[in-house]
C-alpha cells in the first residue's frame, strides 16, 4: 500500500485508481478506505479522475502522532496534494468537509472543492449548540476512560441510530474494528469546533467550491450546506434529489464529475 509521511511523521496510507485529472476523497467520522463511502465512490469517478483515497490518521494503515491538532490533519492532506502533483480536486463528506475546508483556506494546492453535508449547526440553534457542548464533553469523558465502545455508541446515538440498533450493532464482529478508531471521534468533533459555519474560515476560500446535501436529509444538514456554501465567496449550492446523510454513489458521482469538468 502506497504511503506519503506527513509534516509531524505521521504515515498516511493511500490507495489510488483510475486515470485523469488528479481527485483526492476525504472522508467523514468513523471510516476508512475500508469500510465507507469512498471506494464505491472512486469505482464510479475512476474513468475521469485519478483518484485517491486514504486513511485519516489514526485509522487503517495510516499511523498517529499525538498531540491531536487541526493543522496536523491540513498537513496529512497537504502531504497527500503534493503526492498527486501538487494541485487536486478534493471531495469531502460530514466532517471530512470540515477537514477539506480548513485545507481549502489554508493556501493553494486545492484546484475545485466539493463537500457534502457538513454537519454544522446555525447560529441561531441554541438548543443544538447546547447538545454539542454536551457531547463534547461526555466524548472526552468516555475517551479519557478508555472507554471505546461507549464513545462509539454515544456518536452512533448522536447521530441518529436508534439506541437498540446501536445494541445489536455491538454484538456483531465489525463493532471491534469501530472501538479501535474511537479517539479520531475526538478529531472529527475538534474538527468541528463549535458547531457552527466558521465564517472567517469559509471567507478565506478562494477556489470554486459546491456545497451538496440530499433533499431527504434531515433539515438541519441542508440548512448547514446552505448556510456553508453561503459563506464562502465562490461557492454554490445544489440538492440532489431523493438522497440522505448515507448519500448513493450513483447520485452523487455525476455530480462530482460535471462540477470538477471531467
Amino acid at each position: 500500500m502506497p504511503k506519503v509521511t506527513s509534516a509531524d511523521g505521521t504515515t498516511i496510507a493511500y490507495e489510488r485508481d483510475g486515470s485523469g485529472p488528479p481527485l483526492i476523497l476525504v472522508d467523514g467520522a468513523m471510516c476508512d478506505r475500508g469500510g465507507g463511502p469512498m471506494r464505491p465512490l472512486a469505482a464510479r469517478l475512476r474513468h475521469a479522475f485519478t483518484v485517491y483515497a486514504y486513511d485519516r490518521r489514526g485509522r487503517g494503515e495510516s499511523t498517529d502522532t499525538p498531540p491531536y491538532a487541526v493543522a496536523r490533519e491540513v498537513e496529512d492532506l497537504r502531504a497527500l496534494i503534493a503526492e498527486a502533483g501538487g494541485a487536486a480536486h478534493v471531495y469531502a463528506i460530514s466532517s471530512g468537509a470540515a477537514l477539506a475546508l480548513a485545507a481549502a483556506a489554508s493556501g493553494p494546492g486545492i484546484v475545485r472543492l466539493a463537500l457534502y453535508e457538513p454537519p454544522f449547526t446555525s447560529e441561531a440553534d441554541v438548543e443544538g449548540g447546547a447538545r454539542r457542548r454536551e457531547y463534547t464533553g461526555r466524548l472526552t469523558e468516555l475517551l479519557a476512560a478508555g472507554r471505546r465502545g461507549d464513545a462509539v455508541a454515544l456518536f452512533m446515538t448522536n447521530v441518529g441510530v436508534p439506541p437498540y440498533a446501536v445494541e445489536g450493532m455491538r454484538a456483531q464482529p465489525g463493532w471491534s474494528a469501530l472501538e479501535a478508531i474511537a479517539p479520531t471521534l475526538a478529531y472529527d468533533d475538534a474538527l468541528l469546533g463549535d458547531g457552527r459555519v466558521p465564517r472567517s474560515l469559509a471567507s478565506a476560500v478562494t477556489v470554486p467550491t459546491l456545497v451538496l446535501s440530499g433533499g431527504a436529509s434531515p433539515e438541519v444538514l441542508r440548512h448547514a450546506a446552505e448556510a456553508t456554501a453561503d459563506a464562502i465567496p465562490p461557492a454554490g449550492h445544489r440538492t440532489l434529489d431523493g438522497q440522505t446523510h448515507d448519500v448513493s454513489p450513483d447520485a452523487l458521482a455525476p455530480a462530482l464529475t460535471d462540477f470538477f469538468g471531467a
